[in-house]
């Protein structure tokens, strides 16, 4: 079964309560293997709203990409999420930022997301998931690209993610 990785942000509302939505809503997409800590992160692009929480997912799925999407667009739409501006505040955002080592390239989906590598917020935690996860374009891995990178936004880790695990979730 594939694997995808994920990243969530919220900057609106209980954020803490958003992410925990957010994963047991996930749980219904397939199996969450690991969850990254949570980051604050300063806004990009529109700088006048509230810092976001974000974090990694890696889940195991059945879901196709396009069917992912279309999952995570749901799962946005429950949670709160209206159409807005782009780096619009929002509730919830839950992006695919890799899936399996497949590149999707199309008007609705591109995998990896396009932004990923100019994203300390979203290259953090998911190098904390996974160290050797490479980027399927260049085929380096992710660490050495966050490593290598100009001046990012700060994005640093603020408490581990496994407090929004559900006593009855495991994780792999």
């Amino acid at each position: 079964m594939p694997i995808a990785y994920l990243g969530l942000g919220t900057n609106l509302g209980d954020r803490g309560e958003n992410l925990r939505r957010a994963l047991r809503a996930l749980r219904r997409v397939g199996t969450i293997e690991a969850i990254s800590s949570v980051y604050e992160s300063e806004p990009v692009g529109y700088r006048d709203q509230p810092d976001f929480w974000n974090m990694a997912v890696r889940i195991r799925t059945g879901l196709s990409p396009h069917a992912l999407l279309a999952a995570v667009k749901s799962i946005e739409r429950e949670l709160g999420r209206v159409p807005s501006f782009r780096n619009a505040p929002r509730p919830i955002d839950v992006d695919i930022l890799l899936y399996d080592e497949r590149v999707v390239s199309g008007p609705d989906l591109a995998i990896p997301h396009p932004r990923l590598l100019e994203r300390a917020f979203a290259m953090r935690p998911l190098v904390e998931l996974d160290p050797e996860v490479r980027h399927p374009c260049t085929g380096r891995r992710i660490r050495d690209h966050l490593t290598e990178a100009p001046a990012l936004e700060r994005a640093e880790p603020i408490f581990t993610g496994e407090r929004f695990v559900e006593s009855d979730q495991e994780l792999d």
